[in-house]
């Protein structure tokens, strides 16, 4: 077996506890003789609920000898909330241990710098690898099977049930609900997305008249009955001539990376766009609609002439055109952040809602990780900013849009005076922009996790996703007053030296492969910072994994953008079709200029930083 560096892991604590292990708390001593794989992860980052998705098949072929541990490390306030994060555990159907980590100890304990890192751990107890971000499935399944040999040989290898404790399952019609729409006969249709399915139910948003989807996990057209969908949120009338569409509804089916489309006379389901594999860096970005990947489609709308898609697993806008049965993308760069302008050059952070003026002139987008508020023109797609700042400054502040504060909403619906209500979920509240005077206020709070709402006349009703339930409400006359509360994203900052910083990307090829640069470079970097003139060169894209930085002496602190990706194939020559996967992953870093600061930042894309 070939030697790997190994470090002691360091104990799994967390102020918040543990969930998922019947109320024992867990040590590294009781998961000694088994495999391990922290995952660090927060419940509103995309990539950490893909991750969560890579690690089901792995967690089931190893289940006596493995043991994956998800240590929740929040981002936002709310996600520090215990309640909040056991409701994630169960929407997302976590079956695993999750230690709750609301002071960020253990992130600290273990040097992560990034949502999400998988750190794997020997039966012996020490760390082996480290890898952050997303597709690297493969290579810890590899990982694991060569431990699991050298430890059964070893007799260092326990097998045997894990300690995961399956929670009560809680009875209702909804779970989780994402969307809902208000149909042309009256009533809602609801993406179910707990139960997997589709509700409608009739005008008093609770009595179900029938459910589309069989609510079991899967990814199958057909009857009501049958069809499968995988935690759907968005859905979306079609709007416009039909031309014979056998379909109503479109409907964003986000884990399964697909758009499905659904007839509400038979309750029939047909696949419409995605192939049900996720959309990577250099996979085709239009085409034939079902040969084209897509990535955690979370919302649709009618837009412009055809339906528009909240590309969350991308940080785009995209869109699928009925008439020509293609796919495009629209706006968005896949490079996560705040910056308006040209569709092409704009950057967005998890659009999740979206909703159409009246006129048609302007669609709206609740864009969560940057807890704004966007906007795209009709006709010339133009971006604008309408309420946020960017990815690290969220709270809770009504008044004027350029001060005003959100927190990671997931929903937008216009309001018949033209002005926008937002589902601002992490404050559990609706809030309202207005676009005519710029002005932010609260219409109601003690919402819990509104995902989004539906105009019903004189009022309004609110997807209460983690109360499982519709509410209406009357549309308030007056905001209700609400005590201001401003915060920023807290990490530890990296302490750096001024002057030049060595920035190196590190990534060790799995077991078998290597770098394939037969057609081209296997990897790119690229680099960016907050504010802007904290680097005063070296910044930009480039293919080395190596930058020097050169930082600005007057910019004592600030955050490092850092975005990797590496292609690995099959290193067997006598291969034919050699396998690849793409490993990628953004960093945030907080950074401080200190005299006693470090000339050097190491960030592990996969692998052990050995220096």
């Amino acid at each position: 077996m070939a030697s790997r560096a190994r470090v002691r892991a360091p104990e799994l604590v967390g102020k918040g506890g543990w969930i998922n292990t019947g109320g024992k708390d867990l040590t590294l001593a009781d998961l000694r003789g088994k495999c391990v794989v922290v995952d660090f992860w927060t419940f509103c980052c995309i990539n950490c609920l893909h991750v969560l998705d890579e690690l089901r098949e792995l967690e089931e072929a190893h289940r006596e000898t493995l043991v994956i541990v998800g240590v929740h490390s929040p981002k936002f306030v709310h996600e520090a909330e215990h309640q909040a994060v056991v409701d994630a555990v169960a929407r997302y159907e976590v079956e695993h241990p999750v230690l709750d980590d609301p002071e960020l100890a253990t992130w600290k304990q273990y040097a992560v710098r990034a949502w999400p890192t998988l750190v794997v751990i020997d039966p012996e107890g020490y760390v082996v690898a480290q890898h952050a971000g997303e597709g690297h499935a493969h290579a810890i399944a590899a990982l694991v099977a060569e431990l699991e040999a050298e430890h059964e040989a070893k007799g260092t290898l326990r097998r045997g049930d894990g300690p995961y404790v399956a929670p009560e399952a809680v009875p209702g019609a909804l779970k989780f609900p994402g969307k809902a729409v208000r149909l042309p006969g009256g009533g809602y249709l609801v993406a179910d997305s707990g139960h997997h399915s589709l509700v409608e139910l009739a005008a008093d948003g609770e009595t179900v008249v029938r459910r589309i989807g069989s609510g079991e996990r899967g990814f199958t057209d057909g009857k009501a009955e049958a069809a499968r969908f995988s935690e759907p949120q968005g859905v979306a009338l079609v709007e416009g001539e039909s031309g014979g569409r056998p379909y109503d509804v479109v409907v964003a089916d986000t884990v399964n990376h697909a758009l499905r489309g659904v007839n509400l006379s038979t309750g029939e389901v047909t696949t419409l766009a995605g192939t049900g594999r996720q959309w990577w860096q250099n996979s085709a970005t239009s085409g034939p609609a079902r040969a084209v990947d897509l990535s955690s489609p979370w919302d649709v709308a009618w837009f412009d002439g055809r339906v528009w898609i909240a590309m969350a697993g991308t940080h785009q806008l995209w869109s699928y055109d009925p008439d020509a049965d293609t796919v495009q993308v629209e706006a968005g760069t896949t490079n996560e952040g705040l910056v308006d302008g040209p569709a092409a050059e704009a950057w967005f952070a998890q659009p999740s809602g979206l909703a159409v003026a009246a006129d048609g002139g302007r669609m709206w987008v609740a864009d969560s990780e940057t807890s704004a508020v966007r906007y795209v023109e009709a006709g010339t797609h133009e971006v604008r900013t309408a309420v946020g700042t960017g990815l690290f400054d969220f709270g809770h502040r009504d008044g004027d849009a350029a001060q005003a504060l959100l927190q990671h909403p997931l929903g937008v619906t216009v309001l018949p005076d033209g002005s926008v209500a937002i589902a601002d979920t992490y404050n559990h509240a609706l809030r309202r922009f207005d676009p005519e005077t710029g002005e932010v206020s609260t219409l109601a709070t003690d919402l819990r996790e509104p995902s989004g709402a539906v105009v019903d006349g004189d009022e309004i009703v609110v997807i209460e996703s983690a109360r499982h339930r519709l509410t209406r409400l009357r549309l308030p006359e007056e905001a209700v007053q609400v005590e201001a509360a401003a915060h920023r994203t807290q990490r530890p900052a990296t302490e750096i030296a001024g002057g030049t910083l060595a920035l190196d990307v590190v990534f060790t090829a799995p077991t078998g492969q290597k770098l394939d640069e037969t057609y081209g470079p296997a990897t790119r970097l690229l680099v960016s910072s907050t504010p802007p003139e904290l680097i005063l060169a070296g910044g930009g894209a480039d293919t080395a994994l190596r930058r020097e930085l050169t930082l600005n002496p007057d910019v004592t602190e600030g955050v490092l953008h850092v975005s990797a990706m590496a292609a690995s194939c099959d290193a067997d020559p006598a291969i034919e079709f050699p396998t690849c996967h793409v490993h990628q992953q953004d960093w945030g870093v907080p950074v401080r200029v200190t005299a006693q600061g470090t000339d050097r930042l190491a960030l592990v894309l996969a692998g052990m930083d050995d220096r």
